[in-house]
């Protein structure tokens, strides 16, 4: 179905591997294309109820394909999709990093719900050194995550740092041995993703729009708006149901 990508299920979470291994999964407009496409589908598909971005071979991505996205020079005529909007909409998306991660390569994973990394693996937000600047809402999620002075350091030098040091910075979340670095990032996508679907697509939208928002009246209302709409929902009711009657909630049944 794919030429850029492979998409597997893991039980109920769809695990989307960037394919390009022979060029550590480089990015290119095909790539992003399939990349968002599989999305859509895992978020029509009512059996999925969380995803895993990973990569084939020894790397996760290691930035835009120079020869695809910069040498054809063709970038005018590519109508992309929002990938942002599209992850920020979307159901829980965690980033498994399981080798380079570089520019465009780091960028896309930004806007996910959760980064897990492998040991030793190297992350660079190198646009300074191609004489460009960074995308896809990084400079404002990158500073979200690391704060103010560790997203200058990053995106002013364009230096290279590994996995451990990306966790001290906060830049991921979790890091593992390459060997358990799939289950464990599926097990967290279940975590998420085993919630109630309303109330998480709900969730991630607040995050989206009040990350950065100064006027806190505005946050409590929309959080108090979005409050009002839960305690109505059908997944509520079943969550207080199953919590008087001693079971796990089943919110497939009742989203």
């Amino acid at each position: 179905m794919y030429d850029t990508i492979l998409v597997e299920a893991h039980d109920d979470v769809c695990v989307i591997t960037l394919n390009r291994p022979e060029k550590l999964n480089a990015w290119t407009y095909q790539m992003g294309a399939e990349l968002a496409e599989a999305v859509v589908v895992a978020n029509e598909t009512p059996e999925v109820s969380a995803i895993v971005i990973t990569g084939a071979g020894r790397g996760f991505c290691a930035g835009a394909d120079i020869e695809d996205v910069f040498a054809k020079k063709d970038r005018g005529d590519q109508k992309m999709r929002d990938w942002v909007a599209l992850v920020r909409a979307s159901k829980p998306i965690v980033a498994a990093i399981n080798g380079p991660a570089i520019g465009a390569g780091l960028t896309q994973v930004l806007p996910c719900d959760g980064l897990y990394a492998a040991q030793g693996a190297k992350l660079s937000l190198r646009f300074i050194q191609m004489g460009l600047v960074p995308e896809l809402a990084s400079s404002a999620l990158l500073p979200q995550r690391v704060g103010f002075g560790a997203a200058s350091d990053l995106m002013l030098t364009g230096r290279t740092i590994l996995a451990e040091e990306a966790l001290a910075m906060r830049l991921v979340d979790r890091v593992f041995p390459a060997d358990r670095l799939l289950p464990e990032a599926i097990a967290f996508a279940q975590m998420m993703g085993r919630n109630s679907p309303s109330a998480l697509r709900v969730v991630k939208s607040l995050l989206t729009e009040n990350a950065s928002e100064n006027d806190l009246k505005l946050v409590q209302k929309r959080e108090m708006d979005a409050l009002n709409r839960a305690y109505e929902s059908p997944e509520h009711a079943e969550a207080i149901a199953a919590f008087l009657e001693k079971r796990p909630p089943d919110f497939k049944k009742r989203g």
